[in-house]
């Protein structure tokens, strides 16, 4: 097939788990013989990327607008024709390129593009946060997860007290946006990266048949290459517990540390390996000789500092949809600690045992089950192929060959 992903995501010198997940989706789908092209921001060339950027098809950089932000914030609301505008420019760039290709597959964070493009367009699109009912993509606003599906509410998302005005515009943007990605979603396929995603979708939009979950994947060889080389190094003693997140409070390093602090034991170590708005003041609370900052590190230096660890913790707070993370823990041999949320759960079967992923119901739980931990217990390695690139790319092709969705009525 003549394949092309679309992602404003990429290229940047420094990537996410949707660009990760793009990247290797289309060298998958490049080992399996299908022809693909990528379609990219106009930001930066892809040689930004590194090796990460190597996919073995053209590169065409032209998507741009998406990071405009209309005075949103200064003006406290959240304006009605903003992300319509944004989307009907991605669909004009999609619709120059579709006929050179079988089908068009969409990663990123404007749903409402599928809204768009002509029923005619074999279009297909992964929704990999929250971000089809919520404008923040993660459905998590004070402190704890949001469940509201009162577009009214979200007005105090962009600012605390919104006045009659900004509340009324707010709610008109939300419920335009919201409209505009139901009938894209009816018009094309669309496919989750956890059934979570789709559960939590029918929240605001109701039951329906709004997409195929396809989880989230990896490069399972190139972590299993870091595993064993891992394993040629000594041991070291104690309990070394890696967490490599962005800092700031959905992520929970904040609340994982205040919980584990008052009980850590001499053995135990933390590494920390990212970066984020609360950086310098997590340093200045709990940085140390047990805790350890980094910053922000490579994916090759991220990957094998977990390699080296005892454990891993994953312990985000809001509802995770299908965490890398805990997927890269998972097959580099580790003991993987989260909380037992979002699309986190749904990840157990790609565990080599029932006790490699420990899940939890809150942070206390998990930091004493980790304090018990024994840092020489050792698992092996799922089954040949799951989660790895190769049989997701098999899926999707499957998908591709679907017929259309009918158009949005």
């Amino acid at each position: 097939m003549r394949i092309l992903i679309v992602s404003e995501d990429i290229p940047y010198p420094s990537m996410g788990g949707l660009a990760k997940h793009a990247l290797n989706l289309a060298r998958a789908l490049v080992r399996a013989g299908h022809q693909v092209d990528l379609v990219g921001n106009n930001e930066h060339p892809i040689e930004v990327c590194g090796d990460e950027g190597r996919f073995g098809g053209r590169f065409f950089g032209e998507l741009h607008g998406h990071n405009a932000g209309w005075k949103e914030s200064r003006l406290g609301m959240y304006l009605p024709p903003k992300r319509t505008v944004i989307a009907k420019r991605f669909a004009a760039i999609i619709l120059r390129h579709a006929p050179n290709y079988d089908v068009v597959h969409y990663h990123g964070h404007v749903p409402n593009l599928a809204r768009f493009l002509p029923a005619g367009v074999n279009f297909v699109q992964t929704r990999h946060d929250q971000g089809s009912d919520c404008f923040q993509h993660t459905r998590f606003r004070d402190g704890k997860v949001c469940v509201s599906v009162d577009p009214e509410e979200c007005a105090s998302c962009i600012t605390a007290r919104p006045n009659r005005l900004q509340r009324a515009v707010s709610t008109t943007a939300v419920i335009r946006f919201r409209r505009e990605v139901a009938e894209g979603f009816r018009r094309h396929k669309t496919v989750f990266v956890s059934d979570m995603l789709a559960n939590n979708l029918e929240r605001s939009f109701g039951p329906g048949p709004w997409g195929t979950t396809v989880h989230n994947f990896t490069d399972r060889t190139a972590l299993e290459h870091i595993r064993q080389d891992s394993s040629l190094l000594p041991a070291a003693p104690g309990l070394h517990v890696f967490i490599a997140a962005k800092l700031y409070p959905a992520k929970g390093v904040e609340q994982f540390l205040r919980t584990l602090a008052p009980r850590m034991p001499a053995h135990l170590s933390v590494t920390v390996a990212g970066d984020g708005p609360d950086e310098a003041r997590l340093r200045e609370d709990f940085g140390g000789s047990q805790v350890d900052f980094i910053g922000w590190c490579s994916p090759e230096k991220t990957l094998r500092l977990a390699a080296q660890a005892s454990a891993v913790v994953v312990p985000s707070v809001w509802e995770e949809p299908c965490a890398t993370t805990v997927l890269e823990g998972l097959f580099l041999g580790k003991a993987t600690f989260a909380l037992q949320r979002g699309g986190t759960p749904e990840l157990a079967i790609y565990g080599a045992s029932p006790d490699q992923l420990r899940l939890h119901p809150t942070m206390q739980s998990l930091v004493e089950d980790l304090v018990r931990f024994d840092p020489r217990t050792r698992f092996g390695y799922a089954p040949p192929g799951l989660g790895g690139a190769d049989m997701a790319a098999r899926r999707l092709v499957q998908i591709y060959q679907l017929p259309h969705r009918h158009p949005a009525s």
